[in-house]
Parts: structure tokens; sequence; C-alpha cells
């Protein structure tokens, strides 16, 4: 992955009266990343993805796209044709046929007829729609419009993607295939920036994670880093947690006092407790050293590992309080 920056923006305004859709932005995603942006309903990642792909002009602040910037008031057209832009409600012509619908767009980017013929081969083998190249676009089924479209956004092979929720409203095997499109054009080495509120799908994929809260950018950063920066979660399982002293099971008397462990829970139900421990491997293997020596009978004690949208809760909530 290169290191040069391929998205760059200083305190990225967007106003709209007196509602700030973005505000104040500044974002970096590196030439190859698969960056992904979350956020809930009326966050900005819709006005901010706008923005990048010089579909919104800023009210405030800077955009530069590969080391270009943005300049108010021209045609930008080095920028253009470097981004491939989806978004959320793009329009399908249904009365022409996939190869005419790609015909269409490929000439629009002045891609030679030979070159374009080649391009549309390619991109259909991308999306695996190579079976539907003569069938009317109105009867294709949503997922495969959906992939459709991004073989489209795709045709002129732009350094930049940028996707608006782009796997919205389809079914979950829908959304597993165009998922496995979007890690073909990530292997490719394609930049992709691609919002979502489906957090699983995301985190299957992307190497880095912007969080959005009102319009802001309250936290960005490389996933493993996001996960790092968290307290690890300790499952640790016994064979008799109904047997209980003063009211707690006996594990409960080392969870309490352990240093390194900030909170715990009994799961319900279960034999289970999660507690919240700050400290490293050699430190956990010496807490189940200490416990097994003492008489707790373990039958489980490993880490689980958070979710996406465990991170997203905590980060976004916390830096908006």
């Amino acid at each position: 992955m290169s290191n040069s920056l391929l998205i760059k923006t200083d305190q990225l305004t967007k106003q709209f009266d007196d509602y700030a859709a973005v505000n104040s932005v500044n974002l970096e995603v590196r030439s190859g990343e698969v960056y992904g942006l979350i956020g809930p309903n009326g966050a900005g990642k819709t006005t901010l993805i706008r923005l990048l792909a010089l579909a919104e002009l800023p009210t405030t602040g800077d955009i530069f796209i590969d080391g270009r910037p943005l300049l108010k008031g021209e045609a930008n057209p080095e920028i253009k044709r470097r981004l491939g832009f989806l978004p959320d409600d793009f329009p399908l012509y249904n009365d022409l046929s996939v190869q005419n619908y790609l015909e269409y767009f490929g000439q629009l980017y002045y891609l030679r007829p030979k070159d374009l013929q080649q391009r549309i081969t390619e991109v259909l083998a991308l999306v695996d729609l190579e079976s539907k190249r003569l069938s009317l676009v109105s009867s294709l089924s949503r997922g495969m419009k959906q992939r459709l479209s991004l073989a489209r956004t795709v045709i002129h092979q732009p350094k930049l993607l940028l996707l608006d929720e782009p796997v919205s409203g389809l079914d979950p095997l829908a959304r597993i295939e165009y998922c496995k499109t979007i890690k073909r054009l990530q292997q490719e080495g394609m930049t992709i920036f691609i919002s979502s509120h489906i957090l699983s799908d995301l985190e299957d994929f992307c190497t880095s994670i912007g969080i959005m809260e009102r319009g802001r950018l309250v936290e960005s950063g490389r996933l493993q880093s996001l996960y790092q920066q968290n307290v690890q979660q300790l499952l640790i399982g016994v064979l008799d947690p109904s047997t209980l002293l003063d009211g707690y099971a006996p594990i409960e008397i080392y969870l309490q006092e352990h240093p390194l462990v900030s909170t715990y829970r009994r799961m319900p139900d279960t034999g289970k407790f999660l507690a919240s421990f700050v400290g490293g491997d050699t430190d956990a293997a010496e807490l189940l050293r200490v416990l097994v020596q003492e008489g707790v009978q373990i039958n489980e004690f490993s880490y689980v590992k958070e979710t996406l949208e465990d991170i997203f809760l905590k980060l976004g909530h916390r830096q908006t309080a």
C-alpha cells in the first residue's frame, strides 16, 4: 500500500442555512485503503461523500484528491477523471440492455470503441454479470442492478471509488455477493471510500474506519488500532456457578479485587463471566493460574473480540456526550 494521501480535507464544512451537515472535518485516506464511514442517519455521511465526489461544493474548507486541490468555481476535470461515485439513489435506464447501458457510460468517459468493449467484458466479469450482457436492465434483480451500477462506476478505472450505502436494501445473499466484489476491487489496489450503517459488512474488508456524529468526524484511524485502543474482554467460564460465597460465586471475589479487572458481569443463565481486562497476555495467564490455584474450576478462558458495532457505540457516543 502506498503512503501517499489520496484524500485530504482541511476544516471541511458544509452549511445548510443554520445547520452544519459537515462540520470542520479533517480527513486523511491513503492510497490503496478501504475506508469505511459509519454513523447514524443524519450524521453527515452522505453529505461528506457528495463533497468528496464534487457533487456538492463546500461552504468552507479545502479538499485535495490525489494531491490536487478542489478549485472552487472551476470544472476540476483532472480530479473528476480520478473519481468513481455511486450514490445510494443512482438511476438505472430500464429500457437499455446491460451492454448498451455500459456502452453509454463508457462513451461519456471518452473510452475508445475497442478499449470500451474490452473494459465492458472486464467489469461484467468483476460483478459476475457476464450471462446478463444482452438482458434488459428492467429484468435484473435488485442485487444485480446494484452490481451493474458498480460496474458503471468503475468502467473508466478510477483511482478513487466513492460508495454511499451500496448494500442498503439488499437481502443477505445479495449483500454477500456485493461485498465479494468490493474485496476484488480492493485486491486490485483501488482506493475505496464506503459508507454503511450495516457495520458487519464493513468489518470484513475495511482497513480504516471513520465515525461521524452530528456532522463531525469523531474518530478516524486504522481498524486494527481502534480494536487495540479498547479494553479487552475476557470470557471466563466456571463449572459450578451456582455455588455462592457470601452472595457471590467464588470467582467474583478474585475479579473484584484484581487490579487489572476494571469491571465484570455475570452473564445471565450461564456459568460465564465477562471481565474488562486492561492487562496483557502475561497478566491474563497469571490471572488464570491464580484462579485455578485457588480452586476455581475453569472450563473456558478466552478473549472476546469486540465488534465494529461495539467500537462505534463506545467511541461515537462517548465523544459526543
